[in-house]
């Protein structure tokens, strides 16, 4: 029987600050690697271990073992997650309709992320956007877990 696998550590690593990068969850033993382009690249080439940094030669072999085996499932990437759509969510459920406008109007056009941080941060919400952030994160994990039959703790 897989073990439980901590939400806050799959939570942590869906928000990797790199698109692309991956994790993926050893769904035995709960673990967690992620695997750089690099590391992928390195994996895909066949590179030796002794044709790389000391340092990645532990790392290596991890990012090897996730990408080839069928114990390791690619946990949800930026593209499963559709951070944007979060954003709109948290938007519309602002109750100060003056607020509401304003970031719902951040989120239009080029730069929508950047307006979106900048309007927040002077409305003074930014707090309750990343409570809410980290809440719609653990949902998409949680339902990932479930959707994958992995218990989680």
């Amino acid at each position: 029987m897989a073990l439980p696998v901590s939400i806050q550590e799959v939570v942590d690593a869906m928000q990797l600050p790199n698109d692309d990068w991956c994790s993926y969850l050893n769904v035995d033993t709960g673990e967690i690697v992620t695997v750089t382009d690099e590391d992928r690249r390195l994996v895909e080439d066949d590179v030796a271990l002794d044709d790389v940094p000391v340092w990645q030669r532990e790392v290596l072999p991890k990012a090897r073992e996730a990408l080839e085996s069928d114990r390791f499932l690619p946990l949800p990437g930026p593209f499963d997650i559709h951070e944007w759509s979060i954003m709109e969510e948290f938007a519309d459920g602002l109750s100060d309709e003056d607020s509401r406008a304003e970031v719902l109007d951040a989120l239009r056009g080029r730069g929508a992320f950047r307006h979106f941080r900048s309007t927040i941060e002077r409305l003074g919400i930014e707090s309750d956007w990343y409570r809410y952030r980290d809440s719609a994160f653990e949902r998409i994990a949680k339902e990932w877990l479930d959707a994958n039959n992995v218990p989680y703790r």
